[in-house]
């Protein structure tokens, strides 16, 4: 990769060979200047001699990082669009923040809804968000330039494309709106890796997260989350049941399952499939109340899957978007649980947001690894990190099932060994 030189260095691929040129071209001569590699035995003074592939990367590296190749590379017509795109890149990376409260303002100020009926030009959007029409024209250029809406002619504005979308997922509003807390937590970042931060906001709104007896949370202190997971729930519980029909199946438990909106949506497509659901006590009773009121049979049961058995019954155990949020200790204990539980030839149903998954890298790295460490416990696992955790609790006959969004969550299916 390459950086114009007001950008600082972005490491990254360039050149496709060791010599001080790109594709023949000569290096001017203040540009090689800076390309003399190390002396031998600098970088790699200890340990295993350096592979050819290690070599050319420190010298990749050693390249890009010299503010004399940045410039050079800023003004080649080869590498001039390579330099932008990064610099904008790294760019990005430094404004993210900025980026994401330009989203939450306009979320907050309800700025899509808003637009959904038709244009409409900065003097009435400043009126309607008792915002002075200049700071009402910042906010909308910002989103505009987000491709979050767009500027019309004569001053008005319209829903674009990535607008449009959050209408449709009220969860990611949802979402949006509680990051606040995690922006509060991550505001020293190197603190929270160190520990040294103390209670962090995101362990206090998830009780069962580092609390000692987790079904002793009271309704109050559950009421939040449960809305937050229902609405998080409600965003990929359709694409489980598109990769994994419940058709053979007689009762569905879902574990950890909230206020139901999982079990909701497998009580509409399978209208005769009995339905369990399993949280703490407090949610428990949260969601026994939600179904009721929506005219839904189900056993909602309380307790911790982590010193209480699961109830028996179901043939089919479900657990979404569960099993992330615990560090593997007890994520070995509930998937035990959940085996003794079913009837031989029972089926599991693990609905993740996986690390690995192509494309979705920063998601399970970088947003949950920071999410889950605020929160203080769990991690994003591999599927075969998974798979792996899910022999050693009984399980046979696992399998990896697409889904239609696997950046959102993809779907493990394992099945207990049936009695011979």
């Amino acid at each position: 990769m390459l950086s114009e030189v007001d950008a600082g260095p972005v490491a990254g691929p360039l050149v496709q060979g060791e010599r001080d040129s790109v594709r023949g071209v000569t290096f001017p001569d203040n540009a090689r200047s800076s390309l003399q590699p190390s002396p031998p035995g600098r970088v790699h003074a200890r340990g295993p001699r350096p592979t050819l592939r290690e070599r050319f990367r420190a010298f990749r590296i050693a390249r890009v990082a010299s503010p004399a190749f940045q410039r050079w590379a800023a003004g080649f017509p080869l590498t001039r669009r390579i330099a932008q795109r990064n610099t904008r890149a790294l760019f990005d990376l430094c404004a993210g923040f900025t980026y994401s409260q330009v989203l939450f303002a306009c979320v907050r100020l309800d700025l899509f809804h808003t637009l959904r009926p038709g244009p409409l030009p900065t003097a009435v959007l400043a009126e309607r968000f008792r915002l002075a029409p200049e700071r009402a024209e910042r906010l909308l250029k910002a989103a505009a330039s987000l491709d979050l809406i767009a500027r019309l002619p004569e001053g008005r504005w319209a829903l674009a494309d990535l607008g449009a979308a959050l209408i449709g997922n009220p969860s990611v509003a949802a979402m949006i709106e509680h990051h606040a807390m995690l922006y509060a937590d991550l505001a020293d970042p190197v603190a929270l890796l160190r520990g040294e931060t103390g209670p962090t906001r995101l362990s206090g709104y998830w009780p069962y997260a580092m609390a000692a007896e987790p079904d002793a949370a009271e309704a109050d202190a559950v009421a939040g989350y449960s809305r937050l997971m229902a609405a998080s729930q409600a965003l990929i519980a359709e694409d489980v049941l598109d990769a994994y029909s419940l058709a053979s199946h007689a009762c569905l438990m879902d574990v950890g399952g909230g206020e139901g909106a999982f079990v909701t949506a497998a009580a509409a497509r399978h209208p005769g499939l009995r339905l369990m659901l399993f949280d703490l006590p407090a949610v428990a009773a949260r969601a026994e109340a939600r179904l009721g009121a929506a005219g839904l049979t189900v056993a909602c049961r309380g307790g911790s899957f982590f010193s209480d058995p699961l109830p028996r019954g179901a043939d089919a155990i479900s657990l979404v978007r569960i099993v992330h949020d615990h560090d593997d200790a007890r994520v070995a204990v509930l998937l035990r649980a959940a085996h003794d539980a079913l009837p031989s030839g029972g089926t599991l149903l693990v609905a993740e947001p996986l690390a690995g998954t192509p494309g979705a890298e920063p998601i399970s790295d970088a947003y949950f690894g920071f999410y889950l460490l605020a929160m203080g416990s769990g991690r994003a696992r591999t599927a075969e990190e998974l798979s792996a955790m899910l022999r050693a609790a009984g399980f046979a006959e696992i399998r990896s099932v697409k889904t239609r969004r696997p950046l959102l969550t993809r779907l493990i299916v394992a099945r207990k060994s049936a009695k011979v």
